[in-house]
């Protein structure tokens, strides 16, 4: 018998080619009118651009959002927006700015209208996270979660194709692990299935076709899907995993995702045999594990740690970090079986 519970979060999303014209409209929706528009160093101009659409509405820029939201980057980013009292950000760009833009929220309590640029998934979640003295702490609180949510894919066309592939294998292990959360449901499932199946059949149109515009909206449609997954459902194993790996080795959050989660999926397939059909049948693989490790290869991405900086002897402490305050998981998490995860994502064994 089916028992579960769904709740639907709050926020609007306005989807399509040339809808970042109607950002005027829905600042004037919400009732604000001294917005901050914040972005990465690498997008400053497209923050200063959004500052121009949004007129008299904006009261200024922080372009020094970067990976992981240190704590700093954030005290000195809450610092900018009381001296401008601003009333609202905008966040444009990726999982860096948008997680900056929560930083801002959790501590003022103020809105964010969302503008990704990439498939990260963030803006559709109240889960924020932040990192000092070299370890990430996450959690979860509606005062992050954006309002608004704008997805232009005219916006990702200037992505590289790399990082294109491996922000769109971030979004789909957020729908893999959705498939086997604690609290999963029949709706969120269905949603994760379609976002695995949009983001696989766009991705290797997307990396030799960057500025196609259909295949553009596919991924995008894709990754709304992932961060409605992610939102809405709590994560296991391999977010754990990855959020260890990033906040104390500094390793790229979305390279980090393609390579770590097809070891997961392999962990886990034992105990979530369901899940893992699903998505090997979706993928069109013998395996979700070997799916998922296919799918990365064939999109030139990287498919070990070892590629993204990590140092051999960075596995004893990963996997010391990845068993304190373990997330939920449908296999328990021992201390030999995620070294040996480790072991084998640091050399990019196929599973």
């Amino acid at each position: 018998m089916l028992s579960f519970i769904y709740e639907p979060l709050p926020s609007r999303v306005i989807f399509g080619v040339g809808c970042l014209d109607q950002l005027p409209e829905q600042a004037e929706r919400l009732k604000v009118s001294r917005a901050i528009v914040l972005s990465t160093p690498e997008q400053a101009e497209t923050a200063r651009a959004i500052m121009a659409r949004l007129g008299q509405c904006a009261v200024g820029v922080y372009t020094n959002a970067v990976m992981h939201v240190p704590a700093d980057i954030a005290k000195a980013a809450i610092a900018r927006v009381r001296e401008l009292s601003a009333d609202c950000t905008v966040a444009a760009g990726g999982g860096s700015t948008t997680g900056l833009a929560k930083a801002i929220a959790l501590e003022t309590g103020l809105p964010i209208i969302a503008i990704p640029t990439s498939y990260a998934g963030s803006e559709m979640t109240p889960i924020w996270g932040l990192t000092e003295a070299g370890v990430k702490k996450t959690g979860r609180d509606m005062r992050v979660l954006p309002r608004t949510v704008l997805y232009d894919p005219s916006l990702t066309v200037s992505m590289p194709p790399m990082l294109s592939a491996t922000s769109g294998i971030n979004s789909i292990a957020h729908c893999v692990e959705a498939l086997y959360a604690k609290d999963a449901n029949p709706i969120i499932s269905l949603l994760a299935e379609e976002g695995i199946r949009a983001m696989a059949a766009s991705l290797p149109r997307v990396v030799t076709e960057p500025r196609d515009l259909t295949a553009r909206s596919q991924a995008l449609y894709g990754a709304w899907l992932g961060g409605v997954a992610l939102g809405a459902v709590g994560m296991a194993l391999h977010h754990k995993l990855c959020h260890t790996l990033g906040g104390t080795f500094n390793l790229p959050h979305a390279e980090t995702h393609t390579v770590v989660l097809p070891h997961a999926c392999a962990y886990n397939a034992e105990a979530a045999p369901e899940a893992m059909a699903k998505i090997a049948r979706t993928l069109n693989g013998e395996s979700a594990a070997a799916a998922l490790y296919d799918l990365a290869a064939s999109l030139g991405a990287p498919v070990s740690l070892q590629a993204l900086g990590m140092k051999e002897t960075d596995i004893e402490k990963a996997a010391d970090l990845a068993v304190q305050n373990p997330y939920y998981n449908p296999r328990p998490v021992d201390r030999t079986g995620i070294r040996d995860l480790l072991r084998n994502a640091f050399d990019g064994r196929r599973p």
